[in-house]
Order: structure tokens, then sequence, then C-alpha cells
């Protein structure tokens, strides 16, 4: 991803998801206001994943557009944009619809298919609930377009663009979270479901994404794969889009044994999700190659568990791979596989921050390179850092961000080809190169 300066962004940033009517935070201490966007500003988040819902979009109407929605969202899209922070807007879904015990759809979208509709619903917690046959059945009839829903989604997609498509600082937009594959989606476990994704995924989101693009050309639109594709080793199987440049593959990561610890069941040894999120981070990169699509790890995490949040976090940078960590608070989450979630112990108080886990999270990391990132280390132990990237035509230097958490007796910064610019500013710094060589940037605790 590249900035409007030409330098490469990587981006740390939360998930802002807000799933109760009216399905956008509010403007207090729970919620979100300008003290919440300095916060995250202070911190080093340099990005944000908005669950702008298609049911708050185009709540009562096929295409029929509440304007008062985004419109509530505004201040903390302002908010984030005034402080840098790089916006991706998620049409967030859990298991299609609160009568199924999630949220996303419209009501109007919402159409209980026979011959389950004589009985009651059979429900199931999340995300057991997605196994039911009846939502299975309501997902394939969405690929399907029947009642022409699938039709009306891409129309939101056009109204929710039209919003956003100058608005600074927007990465795009994020067309369904985690989305189902419906009756087959059992059987994803054993092939990943490639027929999936060549008769029901790819086409769907392609239609949307030619829905954004006749109102916006150039932001990323980013597709997602079936929602075991989080939580497993599998294969995805996107393809590239004729004529298409601006692609993002949105992925998830999820390591089986912290889900099983979040369920009460032996949890086996979390050194094995270094190993599992290695692969899933291998497998992001190469599906991005197949497709033609830049990468984002936008969810992970959702857990206390620091260990593994610590193996994550270090696994992304050997990757280079910029992240959206679930979540910033825990809003009352109503579909999630762990409780212990969020940054705070209380959401209302910017103070009662879960100290361990933020020390995994806030990180000493390149935020915009002006050339190419090659390598990247950092110890949260210690806050040793390293860093090297060729130079290259940018109009504006590379911003290293420093952890305020790491340096007990102030960062000592040295750089090899380069030189520090504008000395710590925000807990930031800028490094211009000196020349065509490499630059590597090391930053170690004073004492």
């Amino acid at each position: 991803m590249v900035d409007q300066f030409g330098r490469v962004v990587l981006v740390h940033g939360l998930n802002l998801v807000w799933k109760h009517k009216p399905y956008v935070p509010p403007p207090t201490a729970q919620g979100f206001t300008d003290k919440d966007a300095e916060w995250l500003y202070d911190h080093g988040f340099n990005g944000a994943r908005l669950g702008t819902l298609w049911t708050g979009v185009t709540p009562d109407r096929p295409g029929v557009e509440d304007p008062s929605y985004l419109d509530r969202w505004q201040p903390v899209v302002n908010a984030l944009a005034e402080r840098r922070i790089w916006m991706q807007f998620d049409f967030h879904q859990d298991m299609w619809h609160e009568k199924y015990g999630g949220e996303g759809a419209p009501d109007w979208a919402t159409h209980r298919p026979e011959p389950f509709a004589r009985s009651a619903i059979a429900s199931a917690p999340f995300p057991m609930g997605y196994w039911m046959p009846e939502l299975s059945t309501v997902y394939d009839n969405f690929w399907a377009n029947k009642n022409g829903v699938l039709d009306q989604f891409a129309r939101a997609w056009a109204i929710t663009a039209n919003r956003y498509k100058d608005q600074p600082y927007s990465m795009g937009y994020d067309l369904m979270n985690e989305p189902w594959a419906g009756i087959e989606g059992m059987t994803c476990l054993i092939d990943g479901c490639p027929d999936t994704y060549r008769n029901e995924l790819q086409p769907a989101f392609e239609k949307a994404l030619r829905a954004v693009r006749t109102v916006d050309p150039n932001n990323i639109v980013w597709f997602e794969p079936q929602q075991f594709a989080g939580g497993q080793r599998l294969d995805t199987f996107f393809t590239p889009v004729d004529g298409e440049q601006n692609l993002g593959f949105s992925w998830h990561n999820y390591c089986p044994d912290v889900f099983a610890e979040s369920q009460g069941l032996p949890a086996g040894n979390m050194q094995g999700c270094r190993s599992f999120s290695t692969d899933r981070n291998q497998h992001a990169l190469d599906q991005g190659r197949r497709m033609n699509a830049t990468t984002l790890m936008s969810e992970w995490g959702a857990t206390d568990n620091t260990t593994a949040i610590g193996i994550d976090a270090d696994v992304a940078d050997r990757h280079l791979m910029g992240w959206m960590h679930w979540a910033y608070k825990k809003w009352g989450d109503p579909t999630t596989a762990d409780g212990d979630q969020g940054l705070f112990v209380d959401d209302s108080d910017l103070q009662s921050t879960k100290k361990d886990k933020l020390r995994r999270l806030v990180r000493t990391y390149p935020q915009a390179t002006a050339g190419i990132p090659k390598r990247l280390r950092f110890d949260t132990n210690t806050g040793d850092f390293t860093y090297t990237y060729e130079p290259g035509n940018a109009d504006a230097p590379t911003e290293i961000f420093v952890s305020p958490l790491h340096y007990k007796h102030g960062p000592a910064i040295t750089v090899d080809g380069g030189t520090v610019t504008n000395g710590l500013t925000d807990n930031r710094i800028q490094i211009t190169a000196s020349g065509n060589k490499p630059v590597t940037v090391t930053i170690k605790d004073h004492s």
C-alpha cells in the first residue's frame, strides 16, 4: 500500500465494530470520541477497520440510503483522518442477522427459506450457528442472488463508496467479513472449497467491485476468503480481475489452539501458533500475488493471551504484514469466540489498559517508508528494533513510530545509510537516506 507521498505504508491498527443498533459507537467515553482518536495516535496505531454495516446503510428498503447512519460515523472518520489514521470501511457481518444470533444484513434482506420458515429457528452460539442448515441456505440464496439480494448488496456498496470516495486516509472497502460458504461450508475444512470461490465468492465480490467502481475508480476493494480460512491451514482461490489494479486480500489469523482455549478446551502448546501464523502469513502473500492484490491481516487476536498476541505480531513483522487487531474495545460483542478482548478493563476509562497486552501491541515500526521495506525485527521484551529498507523516490521521508512503552531510559537511535532529520516528535522520527545504498535503523534502550 502506498500513500499520497509515494511511501510504502505498514498498518498497525485496531477493529472498531459496534455490533448493536444503531451500529455505530456512541460519542461517549464508552464509545468513541476525539480522546480515543488521540489515544490511538499516541500509541502508534495508524489504522482502523470501521464496521460500517450494510444494515445501517440501507436499513429499511433495498437501495434506499439512510444518510443519517454514515453521518453518525463521520465524527469518528474525521477524528481518525485528522490524526493520519488509515481507515478500512467494513460491511461487517456475523451469522447474517440478529434472528440467527448475529448481525450485518438488513431485515429486508433476511428471507427465511423453505422448509425452515415453517418452524422455529434452530440457532446456535457463534460461530457454530454458521453450521445450521437454515443459515447455510440463507447464504447460498445470497450467493445465487435469490430475490435480488446480492444486487442490492452491491448497490449498498456503491452508496457507501460514493460517501467515502474522496475521504482522506481511506484505505478502501472490505466487502464482507468472513463470508460463509453455505451448505458446503463444512467441506471447506477438507479442500478449502475451490468451487465456492469460482462459483460464488469471486462472482459476488466482482459484482460489488463493479458497483464500487461506478463511483470510485481508485480506492482499494478488499476480498475476504471463506470463514474457515481464518482458523485452518487452507488454501484460498481468488483470481485476478481483468483491468483491476487496486484489489486487496483481507485475511484473518486465529490459531486453533487459541480458539480451543477460548472454548474451555485443552489448548495445547501456544508455541505451535508460531508455525500456524507463519503458514498463514506466507499463504496470504502468495494469494496476494496470485490475485494481483495487496494484503492485510484485518483480524487477529480476540484474546488476552499475551503469548499468542506476541507470536502473531512478531510473525507479522517478519513478513512485513500490516494488521488490524481485534479489537479496540469490547463493546459488548455478542458474536465472538472469546469474551477476553479489547485493550481496556473498562471501555469508558482509557487509563484502565491491559498493560501486558498493550506492551505486545504497541511496537516500534515503520509507518511509512520512502523506499522498499526489506527486513523488520522488534523485541517486545527489550525494545530492540532493526529495520532495513532500500531507498526510493518519495515526496516525504521515512517515518518510524518509536514505542513509548519500551525504552525506560529513552531510545538510542542509530542510522546506517541515512540520517534522522527531525528528532523524536510525537514518538516519531523521520529518516532521510544519504544515497542509494540500503538504510538500516537500529533503536535500543539508552541504558
